[in-house]
């Protein structure tokens, strides 16, 4: 079947024309496994701004992922995996410690602080024996904790391996920069990549500017997975590789306009696959809903050791451990996302723009608690650029230059507009997220069904917001590099 028709995602996922299962079983044949009654070793290797489906085992036909492809293989590709937030240093938070991010205090921003109380897997796998480490870009950017989140730093996954003692299980944290902006002006054509076969989607123009950045944006991911294919190696020979837990993912969406820093799948679905030699049953497709909250447990989990209270995440281990494919937990048929002060964007104030989301299979539902704000930043920021909430890129300027245009505007303003409280899209209509149906009264039941449910586990969640108290995040300190716009 052709890759180019689009049928519903569970079609496109079990049929992937390109050759999803293909690619899986091809996937399957690479690194060894051999089971071990060893505490795993944790390798988590994560991509800076990585959006799903743009890998090679998910039907993207112009960016290559082969080492990505092959732990998928080789264990599990999860084809609905969401961050909390799709921001880079509350998506972190939420990862290291187990919870949402708006638990996280100051941590629910970005360029903040994560509070000391707030213990991470890392923090805790140290306390139990195991030999911590990370390299480049862990939590943050913000301000780290004299203890930070995610272990001693090193120069490199090399390094890491020679420092450590042979006799403990090991945990490292791999924080690419790739494929976080700024690229370099078509590297990617440079590389053999064609425009023609790269698929613009709807929220954007689709032109020579906006596919050019496209195939930079997947040279980046490329470079990304071509380091941890080294890693991989690295694991290989030095004989750990069958009795450690691979993670690769990404902390949020790609750096486009209606991508990163917002509550659509752009911004918040990210690629996922875990391998842990036999212990996983090898090429699996897995459509569960998770949140990569639900690591930190997991990994704890798989140590022996329980998971604390405050930790909203839920162990992903019967998903690992289980034979099945498609659905495997009937529980997990959502997932919440929520996005707090991304940069200092506004134009009057240096809050953010509050939203909390619900993602079912049918649906999308976005709560925006203040509507009144621009959803990307202003047309004037008190500091920075305009509409400073979507990363600079010869896309934004693209849409900013053309945004009075006929055929540019609705790009406008699904990119900067201002939103109404209510958000819902009908995704088995509408997959990519582009007609607001809050206001359409077929659709009452649907909408107060879906707040109800979100309201409902943002407050047993302790969320601020949901409880009269999400001014907070506006007050607590920005620890970033500030820009005073010109007078």
């Amino acid at each position: 079947m052709s890759m180019e028709k689009e049928s519903s995602r569970r079609d496109f996922l079990r049929q992937g024309g390109y050759g999803l299962v293909g690619l899986l079983v091809y996937a399957s044949v690479g690194y060894g496994n051999n089971a071990s009654k060893r505490r795993p070793n944790i390798f988590f290797a994560i991509a800076d701004d990585w959006s799903w489906p743009h890998a090679s085992i998910a039907g993207d036909r112009v960016v290559k992922t082969p080492n990505f492809d092959r732990v998928a293989g080789n264990g599990i590709l999860f084809t609905n995996a969401f961050v909390s937030a799709p921001s880079c240093t509350p998506s972190r938070g939420a990862i290291l410690t187990g919870q949402y991010h708006w638990r996280l205090g100051p941590g629910g921003n970005l360029w903040s602080s994560l509070p000391e109380e707030h213990r991470t897997y890392p923090n805790i796998l140290e306390d139990n024996g195991y030999f911590v480490g990370s390299c480049r870009k862990a939590w943050g950017p913000g301000r780290e904790r004299p203890r930070p989140a995610a272990g001693m730093a090193y120069q490199d996954m090399e390094e890491f391996l020679q420092k450590r003692p042979k006799d403990k299980p090991f945990c490292f944290w791999s924080g690419s920069p790739d494929p976080h902006r700024v690229y370099e002006w078509q590297s990617g054509i440079k590389s053999g990549m064609k425009l023609a076969e790269v698929k613009v989607p709807p929220c954007l123009p689709d032109n020579t500017i906006v596919r050019t950045d496209i195939c930079d944006y997947y040279w980046e991911v490329q470079r990304f997975d071509r380091e941890v294919g080294e890693q991989l190696k690295l694991l290989e020979q030095a004989g750990e590789l069958d009795n450690t837990i691979v993670v690769i993912t990404s902390d949020n969406g790609w750096p486009f306009p209606r991508g990163k820093a917002n509550l659509y799948d752009l911004g918040t679905h990210v690629p996922l696959a875990i391998q842990w030699g036999e212990v996983i049953p090898k090429g699996r497709i897995v459509e569960d809903f998770v949140s990569l909250s639900d690591l930190a447990p997991t990994f704890l989990e798989a140590a022996g050791l329980k998971t604390p209270a405050a930790m909203t995440g839920r162990s992903l281990m019967n998903i690992l451990k289980s034979r099945k494919s498609g659905l495997v937990d009937s529980a997990r048929d959502h997932v919440l996302t929520g996005k707090e002060r991304h940069t200092l964007a506004q134009s009057e104030n240096r809050g953010g723009t509050p939203m909390r989301a619900i993602r079912t299979r049918d649906f999308l539902y976005i709560n925006n608690f203040k509507p009144e704000r621009w959803p990307a930043g202003g047309p004037t920021s008190i500091f920075g650029p305009a509409y400073a909430d979507i990363d600079n890129s010869p896309t934004k300027e693209y849409i900013l230059e053309h945004g009075d245009e006929a055929e540019v505007k609705r790009f406008f303003e699904l990119a900067c507009g201002k939103r109404p409280a209510d958000e819902l899209y009908d995704l088995k209509k509408d997959p990519h997220e582009l007609n607001n149906v809050a206001d359409d009264p077929g659709y009452a039941d649907v909408l107060k069904k879906l707040k109800d449910r979100l309201m409902k586990e943002l407050r047993d969640t302790e969320d601020p917001r949901a409880l009269g108290q999400g001014d907070l995040f506006d007050d607590y300190p920005y620890y970033g590099p500030l820009k005073k716009k010109k007078s």
